[in-house]
This record gives structure tokens, sequence and C-alpha cells, in this order.
């Protein structure tokens, strides 16, 4: 099961993700979130992180230059797509930048999961998150979860992470009912909003070992 830490933005971070087997480690490109990190500092954290995990780029609804200036500094190994983008956006994306895609899709209710079919065809991969609250202006990184057996209705088949609320307590539930392939964590991780604490970080990853011991059991 692949482990994202996402919002990453210090070395001492960065360390304790990689530290505790994270597959993925994520930055975020959104002034608007308290994650935000500058594509220079990111690129000098991900060649950190070069042959020990993937790095991924969180954007929402970037244009083309921002991206560019992402790709140029930081050279992710996947683009993560957090905003309002469309499948035919996603499919211009890919053949501009030749990278893996993942697109978050928003979820509360049954009906939100009807945008499955339209991204799968291009996603590399989904990234199922808590829809935000009303008023807030991020789209994720609001420690919210939704409904996890909403997804026991998705094809098994279907490439997916789970995030939204995740945290030591509860991720050993999460991955009972989600069963997902993979979870993404950022908020669940931090002492005050964009601050990772690492033992934090620590105690999410023992409760991940011993939740996947005892379903393996």
């Amino acid at each position: 099961m692949d482990i994202k830490i996402c919002g990453l933005r210090t070395e001492e971070a960065l360390a304790a993700a990689l530290a505790g087997g994270a597959s993925h480690v994520g930055f975020i490109f959104f002034p608007k979130s308290p994650r935000n990190i500058e594509p220079a500092e990111a690129g000098r954290l991900r060649r950190l992180a070069s042959g020990k995990a993937k790095a991924v780029a969180v954007t929402v609804d970037a244009d083309d230059a921002m991206l560019d200036g992402i790709v140029k500094a930081v050279a992710p190994d996947m683009l993560q797509l957090h905003g309002s983008e469309s499948p035919a956006c996603m499919t211009a994306l890919k053949a501009r930048y030749g990278l893996p895609l993942m697109k978050a899709l928003s979820v509360r209710e049954k009906s939100d999961l009807d945008r499955v079919a339209a991204y799968a065809g291009v996603a590399d991969r989904l990234l199922f998150d808590a829809k935000p609250p009303k008023g807030t202006e991020l789209p994720g990184g609001n420690g919210m979860a939704f409904d996890w057996r909403l997804l026991t209705g998705v094809d098994p088949a279907t490439p997916y992470m789970l995030s939204g609320g995740l945290n030591a307590a509860n991720i050993a539930e999460a991955i009972a009912i989600a069963r997902p392939l993979g979870i993404d964590i950022s908020s669940g991780v931090e002492s005050a909003p964009g601050v990772k604490d690492v033992r934090l970080i620590e105690a999410f990853f023992r409760a991940v070992a011993a939740a996947r011991k005892n379903r393996a059991a």
C-alpha cells in the first residue's frame, strides 16, 4: 500500500516521512494554503528524496506558466490536480509534460463518485478526499473525513488513494473499510496548519504498520 505524506516544507519533516517508509512525498503549490512552498525550495527537498520516494507536485487549477515553472524547478514524478481540472484539460497536460497524473475528487455523498468514470480513463490515479466545508478556499487539507463506506461501490480495479481527515487514531478503521491501494495524509500529522510534527508522522506510520499487520492476520 502506497503512503503519501503531503504538504512537506522542511528537511526534518521530509526525513521523518522517508524514515517511516513513505512511497510518495507531496509538495503543495497553492498560495492560499498554509502548506504552500516555493518551487525552488521544493526542488531542493525533492532532490533529498530522490531514489527514496516519488515526488508529487500538487496544484489547484494552475495555469501553464505556473506548471512550467514547477516542472522545471522540481522535476516531479507525478502531478496531482486538486482543482476543477476537466478530463480534457488533463489529457492536454499529460501530452505537455509526459508525467503521470493524479486527480483529486471531493466526496461527501454517493453521487460525487459519478465522476469516477470520466476521469478513470485519463488519470493514472485518483485521490478521494472529503468535500471541503462551505466558505473555505482550500480544496483539501481541512482535516475532514467522509463516509468511507461510499467507496465500497467503486470498481476494485480503480487505482486510488484515500485522503481526508486521516490520522493515527482512525487509519486502521479507514483501511479496513475502504481497502485503498494508497493513503494520503497532511493535516493529520500536523501540530498546527502547515506545521508537520515529526512525532505525529512517526505515530502515523506505527499505526499504519499495526493496521496492516492486523489486516494480514
